[in-house]
């Protein structure tokens, strides 16, 4: 167990968003909490969401690794330094992000902005463009967030929190040109020289997708490189 200053720890108790709380709870009474049981204990598929919540509650938090319940090496969280703690509480965050939700909504429609996929609007999730850990609470305005469905999010979870960006270097400008923050216009993908296209099928779309699939498989080639030719071939035409 960690032996926190008193300030620290009441800043730890003001937080009340559900997640970031429980996270933050759990290393309080137990000293550490890990993936395995942020899953198995609490429902959260996506660790590194939940603890990029706390991070963004202003409290310090580190990982290192541990032996799961099967023997292999899962990562476990701890607070890091309190000293480095943000004596300032994201209050208004629940109450900022429904309002940003409803303005982004407004603006852009329900649908993924990277995905570019129409989605229930009880799926979206307001994201910022430039990560919390590189550049900070921006202005409140929409401009600076975006909507993403769950798997997006992951997505671009996993892909900022593996950049060199997010992990060194930590330049906004650099985030400012990456596919994951501004998909509209972008000239990398978390610093590699990377274009990408995402498409998915559903409903009765599905079926063409079935019928690309066999074609591929008639070709032998995996099918992002069957489309990559026939879009190909297809723009060569005059």
């Amino acid at each position: 167990m960690q032996s926190l200053p008193e300030e620290f720890i009441k800043l730890c108790k003001s937080v009340t968003l559900k997640r970031p709380k429980t996270v933050i709870d759990h290393i309080l009474e137990h000293g550490f909490i890990t993936t395995e049981e942020l899953k198995e204990k609490y429902g959260y598929n996506h660790p590194p969401r939940a603890v990029r919540d706390v991070k963004e509650q202003g409290i310090p938090i580190v990982m290192y690794k541990v032996r799961g319940s099967d023997g292999r090496s899962i990562a476990a969280y701890k607070f890091g330094d309190p000293s480095k703690a943000r004596a300032t509480k994201l209050s208004g965050r629940t109450a900022l992000s429904r309002d940003l939700k409803e303005r982004l909504i407004a603006s852009r429609g329900a649908r993924c902005f990277i995905y570019l996929e129409k989605v229930d609007e009880r799926e979206l999730q307001v994201d910022h463009r430039v990560p919390f850990e590189v550049g900070g609470e921006p202005e409140p305005v929409p401009e600076n967030f975006m909507l993403l469905c769950s798997s997006a999010n992951r997505a671009k979870s996993w892909s900022c929190e593996h950049c060199r960006n997010w992990l060194v270097i930590r330049d906004k400008g650099i985030c400012r040109g990456c596919y994951w923050a501004y998909p509209e216009s972008y000239d990398h993908v978390a610093m590699k020289p990377i274009r990408r296209v995402d498409l998915l099928w559903e409903g009765k779309e599905v079926v063409v997708y079935r019928r690309i699939k066999n074609a591929a498989v008639r070709e032998q080639k995996d099918i992002p490189k069957y489309i990559k030719d026939i879009l190909d071939e297809f723009t060569k035409k005059p």
